[in-house]
């Protein structure tokens, strides 16, 4: 199986990428909150917990924000274990926090394979780490509450995965807007806007309504507080059309 993620690691992209930075707007949300600076779980874990704690915040049922810790913990055996963890995720209580950090630890069984799975007693996230996340998962629904609401989320692309791509999820849509999640230090990289724009041409094949009505690629950065957006009309053709046929595998 190769994912979108993996993919575009082989993908060789012109200067700058296929979609520079540059042509996106960016704004900054001030909500007077500075997070702590160091953190005891992984950038990768913390990121993951704050995505679906957000989604579990939104309305989201619990067995659904955590779908994919829920199928990677499947997968190594201790599918048990990781609905006892879930039953603890009632908010943004520390508790809550603490066992979300826990049970992401999970997803890599399923996104990489059960083999690349250690375990997850070693993951504990202390007060300042759970304290970063609850300002993130709160910087996340004051977002939703600005570019909302949700119309989508957790998406996957069904019959629109090729030979080349045969899995990868997508975060939310909005009513115009793709939207990816990145919990980052940085700026959102040539990657990171190559990967919404597959999304996007995979999503608009999938048959899923939701998608006739994106014109805007999206980030939200909810560490930084920075949302950044295009308009898909001004992507070029040709760029468009070599994602499609040269990248995803699409046929001309």
């Amino acid at each position: 199986m190769t994912s979108v993620t993996n993919r575009i690691k082989s993908v060789k992209q012109p200067r700058g990428g296929y979609i520079p930075l540059k042509q996106f707007s960016t704004i900054t949300l001030d909500d007077g909150k500075i997070l702590n600076s160091d953190e005891s779980v992984s950038p990768g874990l913390v990121g993951s917990a704050v995505d679906y704690l957000s989604r579990l915040m939104n309305g989201a049922q619990p067995k659904e924000a955590f779908k994919i810790s829920l199928n990677g913990a499947y997968l190594v055996g201790e599918f048990d274990k990781a609905i006892s963890l879930l039953d603890q995720i009632v908010g943004l209580d520390n508790q809550s926090i603490a066992a979300a950090c826990i049970l992401v630890g999970y997803d890599v069984a399923f996104r990489a394979g059960a083999a690349r799975f250690m375990t997850v007693d070693t993951i504990h996230a202390d007060e300042t780490t759970i304290e970063n996340i609850r300002i993130m998962v709160q910087r996340s629904l004051h977002f939703f509450e600005t570019y909302g609401p949700i119309t989508l989320d957790g998406f996957t692309f069904g019959s629109a995965y090729t030979d080349t791509i045969t899995s990868g999820d997508g975060d939310f849509l909005t009513k115009d807007t793709l939207w990816d999640f990145k919990v980052i230090k940085s700026k959102p990289n040539k990657d990171y806007t190559l990967q919404v724009l597959i999304y996007y041409l995979m999503g608009i094949r999938s048959n899923q309504p939701e998608f006739l009505s994106i014109s805007k690629l999206g980030f939200f950065n909810p560490r930084q507080n920075i949302v950044y957006q295009t308009a898909i009309a001004d992507i070029p053709k040709e760029v468009i059309e070599t994602v499609e046929k040269n990248v995803i595998g699409y046929p001309d």
